[in-house]
């Protein structure tokens, strides 16, 4: 374990090396803008009085000026049913299977070029993307359960239909004599036809056809359950525990206060939920041991029906990499990435571990230290004096930064209210980037949808929406569209990633497809007597996830949304939803076994958030 001193050293000056960098790389393309930018790096702590009140509002749709309040496209609708998700996934695969077809049955091999095989399936992809991405969105943000229901049984049509697709011979033997042509292709157009030729072979057609092919497809379709299984078991938990105000001494009043109060049974108890904003405050701050253990080890052991899920996706991928040629899976999935071997990264690890782990050993003897004169000068001989726990770390951390460096988070998080940090860090982007945010408010979203109701282009009544321009310097263009969904609720994906709900491409007329992202979070609901304060720990992730998420769909997007750049979605725990994925409909999982990023490290099974294939490319390519 690395001393976490040294890493919140590393992180700070990683920090202001990006700030830096980025200032200086926009101040080449835009400008000097440093010293505009560097404003929004003073906090200033609010007053009471000020705190619900933004100090430097973005604009918003009804103070706009008249070239910010017509976006050229509508924003995407958010008005499914049950029957609706099923029958237009339906339609969605019929359409797309048609498309395969026709090319099939009317281009012989001899005449198979890139415009007539491979750029009718890719711009087949992109409209079904239209679609697709919001379609399996709803399970993870929807309200109701029938809806989120619906979204599953949705997303496991897509499923196998994107394992059907990758497995067809007849399509792939048309793309493999494009690819044996060599035709001068441009760079886009080269780079999506060897991926998509490297895709299919990696998706089974190196297998000969036989009963090793049909073992392998049986292995995705059954990881394409387990995956959809084990998300919606992280979507629906409601795990937590009753505890008394004795338990919870030490726990910011604020947050006890807010909690369900017990009736009957559990009179004079309230209820503390295993999501972000209730679990850590009371790992941090629970000054009675036992408490943090109980709940510690009851939020590490929920979800237990994805254990057996978790073994079996483990077992069904190390055999379906051995039926490619692969060692294991960890072999096969890094054999595209820039490190290549997992020995490279075993070695790197290995290199680091030896480095930092002295360090780390240093620390936690520190840690356990002050823990034993913690338990002396309470009066507590409980006989761990000798041990340090899990459930002590994030505990004896703060105390740690509050004795030797008068570190208190609380009062950090009092210089950043949720929505003026929200306010400021789109305004360093604005600065940065040349772009301008204009949140859609109030009657404005009714004029931007067919039906001229409000509530049909956002999913839930909390959800912040705003329309992205460029700025005037850089033509007043319109960019996409970006939303914030905050706030935890039940069925809701439980941790940070970001979802990219349509894709930004240019048709086959020539004519701009924007995008639209999502950015969803669980942070503290704000209350009429306390706004949502944002500690380090939720501002750099926050800061970093808007940064590096909604900038890849914003900036230079591609001709064809399924060559643009791969991303990782964000997460407190790094599913970084771990999560890893490609253009896809959504974030996937980490526990993808391989040795690369953060994904190599195998914790309990319910900490990830995806482990079935998911796609790289829209409808198809599913990987596993």
């Amino acid at each position: 374990m690395a001393s976490s001193r040294y890493s919140r050293r590393c992180f700070l000056i990683a920090l202001a090396l990006f700030i830096a960098f980025s200032a200086t790389l926009a101040s080449l393309r835009f400008g000097i803008r440093a010293p505009s930018v560097l404003n929004y790096l003073k906090p200033s702590k609010l007053s009471l009085q000020t705190q619900t009140q933004a100090q430097r509002p973005l604009m918003n749709s009804s103070m706009a000026p008249a070239v910010y309040r017509k976006p050229p496209q509508l924003p995407p609708k958010f008005t499914a049913t049950p029957s609706s998700l099923v029958a237009d996934t339906k339609a969605l695969i019929e359409r797309s299977r048609n498309v395969q077809d026709y090319i099939v049955n009317n281009v012989a091999p001899e005449k198979a070029t890139f415009d007539n095989v491979v750029l009718p399936v890719a711009r087949d992809d992109n409209k079904m993307a239209i679609e697709s991405h919001i379609i399996g969105f709803y399970q993870a943000v929807s309200t109701d359960k029938a809806l989120r229901d619906a979204s599953t049984e949705a997303e496991k049509l897509l499923d196998d239909f994107g394992i059907e697709s990758s497995m067809r011979d007849d399509v792939f033997n048309l793309l493999d004599a494009v690819l044996k042509k060599k035709d001068a292709l441009e760079p886009e157009s080269q780079r999506l036809l060897e991926k998509d030729h490297k895709s299919y072979i990696r998706n089974g057609l190196s297998i000969p056809a036989g009963e090793k092919r049909d073992r392998f497809k049986d292995i995705k379709k059954r990881l394409s359950e387990i995956s959809i299984k084990f998300q919606k078991n992280l979507n629906e938990e409601q795990g937590g525990l009753w505890l008394t105000n004795e338990d919870l001494a030490g726990v910011p009043e604020d947050l006890v206060s807010s909690l369900k109060k017990g009736e009957g049974e559990h009179e004079g108890k309230v209820w503390l939920t295993f999501k972000y904003p209730d679990l850590f405050p009371t790992l941090k701050y629970a000054t009675n041991a036992e408490t943090r253990k109980r709940v510690f080890v009851e939020n590490e052991n929920k979800c237990n029906d994805n254990v057996p899920l978790f073994r079996e996706a483990i077992l069904l991928r190390d055999e379906a990499a051995r039926l490619l040629g692969y060692k294991n899976h960890a072999e096969f999935r890094i054999e595209d990435k820039m490190a290549k071997l997992p020995k490279t990264v075993d070695d790197f690890l290995g290199d680091l571990r030896t480095r930092l782990a002295p360090g780390g050993k240093k620390e936690i003897n520190k840690l356990l230290e002050l823990k034993q004169q913690d338990l002396k000068d309470r009066g507590i001989n409980d006989g761990t004096q000798e041990n340090y726990f899990l459930w002590d770390h994030r505990y004896y951390d703060r105390v740690l930064l509050e004795k030797e460096f008068s570190l208190d988070h609380q009062i950090i998080a009092e210089y950043f209210p949720l929505q003026t940090t929200i306010q400021g860090m789109l305004k360093i982007f604005e600065e940065l980037f040349g772009l301008v945010f204009v949140e859609i408010i109030g009657e404005d979203r009714a004029d931007l949808t067919e039906g001229g109701k409000a509530s049909d282009i956002v999913w839930h009544e909390d959800v912040q929406v705003f329309s992205v321009w460029d700025d005037e310097g850089e033509g007043s263009g319109f960019v996409g569209y970006l939303y914030l969904d905050l706030f935890p609720r039940d069925g809701k994906y439980g941790h940070a990633a970001n979802f990219n709900l349509q894709p930004g491409y240019i048709d086959e007329n020539g004519k701009r497809r924007y995008p639209a992202t999502a950015l969803v979070c669980n942070f503290s609901k704000p209350t009429p007597k306390k706004p949502s304060l944002l500690n380090t720990t939720k501002w750099s992730r926050f800061s970093m996830s808007l940064a590096t998420e909604s900038t890849i769909w914003f900036l230079a997007p591609p001709t064809r949304a399924s060559t643009a750049p791969t991303r990782s979605a964000i997460s407190s725990r790094r599913p970084a939803r771990c999560s890893k994925t490609g253009a896809g409909r959504r974030p996937s999982c980490g526990l993808c076994l391989t040795t690369t990023h953060t994904s190599h490290r195998i914790t309990k099974p319910h900490t990830r958030s995806r482990l079935g294939p998911t796609r790289s490319r829209q409808s198809r390519f599913p990987t596993l």
